[in-house]
C-alpha cells in the first residue's frame, strides 16, 4: 500500500465529471485558482483517516454554478444569474456539494490511503488557511479548465497535500 496519493489524469476527471452529470464534458489544462478567485470558489477538502488535510479541490464559480445547473438537470440561466450575482445559490451549492462528495473518487484508489470529504465551503464562507495554502501551493496538483455541454466552462483545481 502506498502512503501517497496519486493526482487524477485529466481524463479520470473528465470521465468522472462526464458520467455523474450525464453530458459531454471537455478538460484542457488550465491556469490553477488564484487568491481573488477564494472569495467566489467553491472548496471541498478531504482528510485521510487521521483527519489530516489530504487534498483540496477548488471550482470558480462559474465551474460551481453550471456543474450544480447540470447535475439538477435545471436550465443554465440560473447558472448565468448566479454567475451574474457572483452568488452560488442554495440548490446549485446543494448539488456542487454532491458532486464534490462524488469527485471523492478520483482519489481513492486501491492500494492508497483512504481520504474522505470532511467539508465544503462555499463562496462568501472562510476558507481555513491550511486548506487555502494546499490549494494555492505548487506541488502536486492538476489544474483543468472544464467545459460541461450546453452549460459552460470554468476552472478546476485540486491540490493534494
Amino acid at each position: 500500500m502506498s502512503d501517497t496519493l496519486a493526482v487524477p489524469a485529466s481524463l479520470a476527471v473528465r470521465n468522472m465529471l462526464g458520467d455523474t452529470l450525464g453530458r459531454e464534458v471537455t478538460v484542457n489544462i488550465g491556469n490553477p485558482l488564484t487568491q481573488k478567485d477564494l472569495p467566489t470558489a467553491t472548496v471541498a477538502i478531504y482528510v485521510d483517516s487521521s483527519n489530516r488535510v489530504a487534498a483540496v479541490l477548488g471550482m470558480d464559480l462559474k465551474l460551481a454554478a453550471f456543474a450544480g445547473a447540470a447535475l439538477g438537470l435545471l436550465p443554465v440561466g440560473g447558472a448565468e444569474d448566479a454567475i451574474d450575482d457572483k452568488e452560488l445559490y442554495p440548490n446549485l451549492a446543494e448539488n456542487v456539494g454532491e458532486l464534490c462528495n462524488i469527485l471523492t473518487g478520483l482519489l481513492n484508489k486501491e492500494g492508497a490511503p483512504h481520504v474522505k470529504l470532511d467539508r465544503v465551503v462555499l463562496p462568501g464562507e472562510s476558507l481555513p488557511n491550511d486548506a487555502q495554502a494546499h490549494l494555492l501551493a505548487l506541488g502536486r496538483r492538476i489544474d483543468l479548465t472544464v467545459d460541461i455541454q450546453r452549460y459552460g466552462s470554468g476552472t478546476f483545481s485540486l491540490s493534494l497535500a
